[in-house]
């Protein structure tokens, strides 16, 4: 069985990791109730930076015990920025889908293979494609089903994480997202090393994924697919 390998987790960095997001939403919570920076601030005990990335995108109305605290003057200020704030980034957002736009087998096509410039081997043996990032993952599976016209049977996933987080909990989250079975998870790799700076250890609490392509006997999905990958790659640099 696939979890008969778990190693028993230090829960030090997994309550770090779940605390973080606990401040979190309470913060966001808070501002939605109309609290300011600095009361939010001394109840969830985080820097200003954190905070502010925390809420930039929480709507803003200060209550009563905000504008008794910092005045009406300041508090009419701060709403007035935080309105410029919140229509730049509903303007942003706008833009942006008008920029993309709907799109099209060739776009798939060419993101694809920008990702795999930047994120994926460049060996001859081996296709292979490494991100922390659902999303990447997610595209990248689509990319090679849709537009290579590989079989989903013949991606295979290997984690990387951290020797504190439970492998179960690891391995249901990438099934889930990514729809590929169990079975084609390889044996989970835990980073061991000593010299790893410890405060790494809760900044990706479901690891990198390594997704890989392989032919089992099709000789199209062998060397000859990753020839045509490099040689992809070869005419776009260019």
């Amino acid at each position: 069985m696939i979890f008969d390998r778990i190693i028993e987790p230090s829960y030090i960095v997994l309550y770090t990791v779940y605390m973080k997001k606990i401040l979190k939403d309470k913060a966001i919570k808070l501002r939605k109730e109309g609290y300011s920076y600095s009361y939010i601030q001394k109840v969830v005990g985080v820097s200003k930076s954190t905070l502010s990335n925390w809420l930039k995108d929480a709507p803003y109305t200060p209550n009563t015990q905000t504008i008794k605290t910092i005045g009406k003057a300041r508090t009419a200020s701060a709403v007035a920025k935080n309105k410029i704030k919140q229509e730049s980034v509903l303007e942003a957002s706008k833009l942006a889908k008008e920029d993309i736009g709907k799109l099209s087998k060739r776009d798939l096509f060419m993101l694809g293979l920008g990702i795999y410039i930047g994120e994926g081997s460049k060996s001859i043996v081996q296709i292979r494609v490494v991100n922390s990032d659902y999303r990447v993952i997610v595209l990248m599976i689509r990319w090679f089903h849709e537009v290579c016209n590989i079989p989903k049977t013949h991606m295979f996933i290997r984690i990387h994480t951290y020797p504190a987080v439970d492998e179960k909990e690891l391995l249901t989250y990438w099934h889930n997202i990514t729809g590929l079975s169990y079975s084609q998870f390889q044996k989970t790799y835990r980073d061991t090393r000593s010299n790893k700076k410890k405060y790494k250890e809760g900044t990706l609490p479901y690891g990198t994924a390594h997704l890989s392509i392989k032919s089992l006997g099709r000789k199209d999905l062998g060397i000859l697919f990753t020839r045509r990958l490099l040689n992809w790659m070869e005419i776009v640099l260019r």
